[in-house]
C-alpha cells in the first residue's frame, strides 16, 4: 500500500511553475524564506503525515472517540499527533514572529496541511480548527482576549472550535436560540445548545476554546441580532491558566459515515452551571466576524475534498500497476500472460477522471491560497483589493467543487479496485467515506449555489467577475501550442455563453421573484465550477507544454505529458457536459421550481 500521500512533484509544479510562489520571498513578509525553506516545511509536513497521522488513520476509523460518563475517550496516538503537528510549529506557521509563527505563506502552508489531511482526516481536523479560531480571536478580539488565549492555542495547548449550528435551526442562523446575557462582571451568561460541532470535546488539549454564535436580549431579529462570544470549556484566569468547568457539556457524540476521528458533538451551555462568555468585537456583529472563520474553514473543507480525492487515487494508481488480470481483447490465447490492469483503457479512464479530479481541485484550492497571500502581502495595493474580491467570488467554487468531485475521484478508486475497494480490507471505501461529509459541511453545496448566482456575482457591480475574467484572459492568450490552442478556443467559446447566460440570469433577478431563478443555482455552480476548473488545467497545460520541450529526462518528460493528457481529458469529457447546464439556464426550466411537496 503506497505511502505517497500528495506526489511531491505534482505539487512543486503547481507552487512553482503554475503559481510561481519562490516570487512571494521578495515581499517583505516572507523576506526571510527562500525556496530551500519552503522546501523544507514541506518535506518535515510530509514526513510527519506519513510518520503520526497516517499510521492510526484506518485505527482511529475502526475505534472512534467514545462517550465514556460525559467525557470523550479517544486513540493515545490521536493527541501525538496533534502535539508533534504543534510542536513542528505548524498550528501558528502563518502567523507573526512575534506570536511565535514562521510567518510562511498561506500558499506553503495550505501545501503543508494537504499532507496531514490525506494522510488521516480526522485527527487534522482539531489543529486545523484550533489554527481557524486562533486568528479569529487575531483579528477581531481585543488586547486582552488576545494575549489570554493566543499562546496557549498557537501552542497546541489549547484547542478551537466553531459553535454555529442549532438544533432545529440547521444551516438557517437566522434563527438560533442560544441567548447572551450581559452581567455587571463584564461577561455574557450563555444559555442555549449546539450541534455537529467538531472538536466540541476531546481528550488531547489542556482546555477548548469554543467561538460561539449567540443573540443578545433585545437584538435585531435575524442575522443582525447574532453576537460571537469566546467560551472556553474551562474558565482563565489573567494568565489563560484553566480553572473551573465554565458550564460546557457534552450532551453526547454524533456517530458518523466518515471522519470519525473527528468528534461531533452535541454541546449544551449553561444547563448544569453558569457559562460564562466574552463578546468578540462589538455587539450585533458576531455574524460578520464569524464569516472569516467560516471563509476560511470553507477553502479548508474544498482543499481537503481535494487531497482526500487525491490519497484514492494515489491507493488506486499503484492497485492498477500491480493488479494482474485479464489480458487485452487483441490477445487471443488464454494461456498468455495476464496484464496489469492499467493496460485495460477502461481503467485508464478512471484513473483519468481521478488525476483530473484531484489535480484539478488541488491546483484550484492552492490557488486561492495564492489570493490569499496577495491579498494579504502583495505590494500593489490595487492587486490586493483585486485578489480579496476574486477570493471572495471564487470562495463558493473553491468549497463546492472539489467536495462533489473529490467523491466522485474516491468512488472511482473503489471501483479500480474491483471488490477489494468495497472491502475495509483495503483503505480506499475509507477516503470515500470520509470525503462525503465535504459536500454537507460548513454551508452545503446547495448554499454554496445560492451564495455565488444570489450574492457574490453581484457585489461592487460584478467587479469580482470581471476581474476573472481578465485573469482568464491572460491565460487564453499564453495558450501558443497546437493542443492548448485547441482547448483554449473550447473554453473561450464555453466561457462566451455562459457570460450570456449570466446576464440574462442577472435581468431576471432584477425583474422577477428570485425564487425561481435561484431554483437552478446548482446548476450555475457546476456550470461556474467546470469553467473554472477548465482554467485552472489550461494553466497547467500551459506551464506543461512550456516545459516539455526542456526536460532532460524519460521521467521529466513523462511528467508533462501526463498533465497534458490529464488537461485533454478534462476538456474532452468534462467541459462538454456543461452544455446541458446552459441549456436549462438559458430556457430558465421550471421543473424543479414546479413540483409540489404534495406530488412526492
Amino acid at each position: 500500500m503506497t505511502d505517497t500521500l500528495i506526489e511531491r512533484r505534482d505539487l512543486a509544479f503547481q507552487l512553482y511553475e503554475v503559481l510561481d510562489t519562490e516570487t512571494l520571498t521578495s515581499r517583505e513578509r516572507f523576506s526571510e524564506h527562500n525556496k530551500d525553506t519552503f522546501d523544507a516545511v514541506i518535506e518535515t509536513a510530509d514526513k510527519i503525515a506519513r510518520q503520526k497521522f497516517a499510521t492510526h488513520n484506518s485505527e482511529a476509523d475502526k475505534d472512534e472517540p467514545r462517550f465514556v460518563n460525559g467525557q470523550v475517550e479517544m486513540l493515545p496516538q490521536v493527541k501525538e499527533a496533534f502535539d508533534a503537528y504543534a510542536q513542528a510549529g505548524f498550528i501558528a506557521g502563518r502567523y507573526d514572529y512575534a506570536l511565535g509563527g514562521m510567518q510562511l505563506p498561506e500558499s506553503v502552508m495550505a501545501a503543508c496541511n494537504g499532507f496531514f489531511t490525506a494522510a488521516n482526516p480526522g485527527t487534522a481536523g482539531y489543529p486545523f480548527l484550533t489554527t481557524a479560531a486562533a486568528n479569529l480571536i487575531r483579528v477581531f478580539g481585543n488586547q486582552q482576549q488576545q494575549s489570554t488565549f493566543l499562546p496557549h492555542m498557537l501552542a497546541g495547548r489549547y484547542s478551537g472550535t466553531m459553535a454555529l449550528t442549532e438544533p432545529h435551526a440547521g444551516s438557517s442562523l437566522a434563527d438560533i436560540r442560544t441567548t447572551a446575557t450581559p452581567t455587571d462582571d463584564g461577561h455574557y451568561l450563555i444559555k442555549g445548545a449546539k450541534i455537529y460541532i467538531s472538536g466540541g470535546e476531546q481528550s488531547i488539549t489542556d482546555n477548548i476554546v469554543h467561538m460561539v454564535l449567540a443573540k443578545i436580549k433585545g437584538a435585531p431579529p435575524g442575522v443582525k441580532g447574532i453576537s460571537l462570544f469566546i467560551v472556553p470549556k474551562y474558565r482563565v484566569d489573567e494568565n489563560g491558566e484553566p480553572g473551573e468547568k465554565n458550564g460546557v457539556s457534552l450532551a453526547g457524540l454524533i456517530h458518523k459515515l466518515g471522519y470519525r476521528g473527528t468528534t461531533s458533538t452535541a454541546l449544551s451551555f449553561g444547563d448544569d452551571a453558569p457559562c460564562r462568555g466574552f463578546l468578540v468585537g462589538e455587539p450585533h456583529q458576531g455574524l460578520k466576524y464569524m464569516f472569516q472563520m467560516m471563509n476560511e474553514a470553507r477553502l479548508g473543507v474544498g482543499f481537503g475534498a481535494a487531497v482526500i480525492g487525491y490519497r484514492g487515487y494515489m491507493h488506486s494508481l499503484e492497485y492498477a500497476k500491480d493488479r494482474l488480470q485479464g489480458r487485452k481483447p487483441s490477445e487471443k490465447n488464454p494461456q498468455s500472460p495476464q496484464v496489469p490492469i492499467i493496460e485495460h483503457a477502461d481503467v485508464r479512464r478512471m484513473l483519468l477522471a481521478q488525476k483530473a479530479y484531484s489535480e484539478g481541485g488541488l491546483a484550484l484550492c492552492l490557488y486561492g491560497a495564492r489570493l490569499v497571500d496577495d491579498q494579504n502581502t502583495h505590494t500593489d495595493e490595487q492587486k490586493r483589493l483585486e485578489a480579496g474580491k476574486l477570493l471572495d467570488l471564487l470562495t463558493p467554487v473553491m468549497k463546492a467543487w472539489p467536495s462533489e468531485y473529490g467523491p466522485k475521484a474516491n468512488d472511482l478508486a473503489i471501483q479500480v479496485y474491483g471488490g477489494a475497494g468495497y472491502t475495509r480490507e483495503y483503505p480506499v471505501e475509507q477516503c470515500w467515506r470520509d470525503n462525503r461529509l465535504n459536500p454537507i459541511h460548513e454551508g452545503t453545496n446547495g448554499i454554496q449555489a445560492l451564495d455565488l448566482l444570489g450574492r457574490k456575482l453581484w457585489q461592487d457591480q460584478s467587479h469580482g467577475l470581471q476581474i476573472l475574467m481578465q485573469q482568464m484572459e491572460t491565460d487564453l492568450t499564453a495558450a501558443t501550442t497546437d493542443r492548448c490552442q485547441q482547448w483554449a478556443l473550447s473554453l473561450s467559446e464555453t466561457l462566451q455563453q455562459a457570460v450570456q447566460v449570466t446576464q440574462s440570469l442577472g435581468k431576471s433577478l432584477m425583474s422577477e421573484s428570485p425564487d425561481k431563478v435561484l431554483a437552478n443555482a446548482s446548476c450555475f455552480l457546476h456550470l461556474f465550477g467546470h469553467i473554472v476548473v477548465a482554467w485552472m488545467w489550461l494553466r497547467q497545460a500551459n506551464a506543461a507544454a512550456h516545459a516539455l520541450g526542456s526536460a532532460n529526462s524519460d521521467g521529466e518528460r513523462n511528467f508533462y505529458q501526463g498533465k497534458l493528457q490529464a488537461a485533454q481529458y478534462f476538456f474532452h469529457w468534462e467541459l462538454p457536459l456543461v452544455a446541458q447546464d446552459l441549456v436549462l439556464l438559458r430556457n430558465q426550466d421550471d421543473t424543479c421550481f414546479n413540483m409540489k411537496a404534495e406530488w412526492f
